[in-house]
């Protein structure tokens, strides 16, 4: 007889126990978030949308080296570079990048891109929201990626800081444009991207 009682009381518990837990969390706080009407604040280092970022001056940091799409375990990074000349600079260097895409239907935003990427022109931005109808939409170019222009910078291209070199450009010690500096007539850019991008 005793015997039995052990073995109805633990299952007369339980329900119990369950119903405790319930009303434990009535009165605590809600955790709904009215988004999208109520934007949510992102961490300071979160990973989101990319950015191909610009010298003080407005020249380009990307070499077209390529390799943030080797470093990207999903194959979301399409790069072509090309040879910069006097006439035609968009970054210090000998190369710049003149095809750049990121397919965000591939992307998982993992970072590895940016730990690779030797002259910092890859960076990862907060801006989280990049849903879209069109997978074609969610194929990045250049364009769309690369930074804004700040006070003092001039769009690329246009000519190096006079009296300066690469290094110096990666050194910190152009801060600015060069007085009078003029954008200089892109060529290349009229040019049609050759077929073989990104894949949707």
């Amino acid at each position: 007889m005793a015997d039995e009682q052990k073995e109805t009381k633990p299952g007369f518990q339980n329900p119990v126990a369950g119903f405790g837990v319930t009303f434990k969390a009535m009165f605590k706080k809600r955790l709904t978030e009215q988004y999208p009407e109520q934007q949510k604040t992102t961490a300071p280092r979160f990973h989101g949308r990319h950015q191909l970022n610009r010298h003080p001056d407005g020249l380009e940091k990307c070499i077209g080296c390529e390799l943030c799409a080797w470093a990207c375990p999903a194959d979301a990074i399409y790069v072509e570079g090309a040879d910069n000349t006097e006439e035609e600079r968009y970054s210090p260097g000998e190369r710049y990048g003149r095809v750049y895409q990121i397919n965000y239907a591939r992307c998982i935003l993992c970072g590895l891109c940016i730990e690779a990427c030797p002259t910092r022109a890859l960076t990862m931005t907060n801006e989280f929201e990049l849903a879209d109808s069109s997978r074609a939409n969610l194929i990045y170019t250049k364009e769309q990626l690369l930074a804004g222009l700040e006070e003092g910078m001039v769009d690329s291209p246009h000519s190096i800081f006079p009296g300066t070199d690469e290094q110096d450009y990666y050194r910190g010690l152009v801060t600015e444009a060069a007085p009078g500096t003029e954008r200089q007539v892109a060529v290349s850019k009229g040019e049609k991207p050759e077929e073989e991008g990104v894949d949707a």
